[in-house]
């Protein structure tokens, strides 16, 4: 009896050490009026920091959106990426704290880009870790892109090398060539007028009148041009399930800069699970049971500590 207890308060012991290993802290950080709440976690002091910028909608700090979208995948990637003794922080993304709903109507695209340079420049002030690289997925990318002055290193996942313009047109193109005509000719109204007069119907959610001044701030900015612009080490990741940025309309994107390392992983999805069956895709935007690609932590882990 003696011997199961030792090893059983060995096994809690060991329990205690791994849990010790991660230190966590809550961070907010401020853009004016805009709260940016995120969580800085690290396993020692003095390694290198990825900082998270995230795509599109109303992503929080662990990759969920709402009641609806359930993925977490910024957390499973915090947790295992944390194992490689790298630092991570994420933040919610200014449309998904409740706080900011009363600050967001007349948010444009390079207010994202000012949130990420609030971040960047809070941990530039924090002399615990060795570097700075920021990571910057789907729409994060070009925001990233945009944040990235004076830090260490840069990475995109799944980002798309073209103007949003070209980027809206495209995905238009592959359900009906006639409205992604439409939707170029409203693009090049909008550059032209900073309105879009009349809209058609199956365009009308696209091409909302809230949604236009956005556009219209996003539009100004060509990935694959920002991308030249960055004097630092470059790893640019895509992922072969990818439905919403598939392969052949990434790979522009690769050849933008000298600096850039770019690999291509097989069966990783937008979100960053590895997916065996076509059917589970979608699914894995739902649920958090889907790992993260294994394939896509030693990548990130060999580009970083490189």
């Amino acid at each position: 009896m003696r011997v199961i207890i030792q090893i059983f308060f060995i096994h809690l012991f060991s329990i205690a050490l791994v849990s010790a290993q991660t230190t966590t802290e809550e961070i907010l950080i401020k853009n004016d009026t805009i709260e940016l709440p995120g969580t800085l976690s690290y396993s020692k002091k003095n390694s290198p920091l990825l900082i998270w910028i995230h795509g599109s909608g109303n992503v929080d700090r662990n990759g969920n959106q709402g009641t609806m979208v359930k993925a977490n995948y910024i957390q499973q990637f915090r947790e295992v990426i944390n194992k490689n003794e790298i630092a991570f922080f994420s933040y919610d993304k200014r449309t998904s704290n409740k706080k900011n709903f009363k600050f967001l109507k007349e948010t444009l695209f390079d207010d994202f880009a000012n949130d990420a340079k609030k971040v960047v420049n809070y941990f530039k002030e924090d002399q615990r870790f060795s570097k700075i690289i920021l990571v910057g997925h789907s729409q994060g990318s070009l925001v990233a892109m945009l944040a990235s002055e004076k830090i260490d290193g840069y990475i995109s996942l799944a980002g798309t090398p073209d103007p949003i313009d070209i980027t809206i047109s495209k995905q238009l193109s592959k359900q009906s060539a006639e409205l992604a005509e439409t939707a170029t000719s409203y693009f090049k109204e909008l550059k032209k007028t900073g309105d879009v007069k009349e809209v058609h119907p199956f365009l009308a959610t696209i091409f909302s009148k809230q949604n236009l001044p956005f556009f219209l701030s996003w539009m100004q900015y060509n990935p694959k041009e920002e991308l030249k612009k960055l004097n630092m080490p470059v790893l640019i990741v895509n992922g072969t399930k990818d439905i919403q940025v598939p392969i052949e309309d990434a790979k522009p994107l690769h050849i933008s800069n000298k600096n850039i390392e770019a690999i291509f992983i097989e069966n990783m999805n937008h979100v960053l699970k590895d997916i065996q069956k076509e059917e589970d895709n979608m699914k894995s935007y739902y649920s958090s049971e889907y790992p993260i690609s294994k394939e896509l932590i030693a990548v990130i882990t060999a580009f970083v500590t490189n």
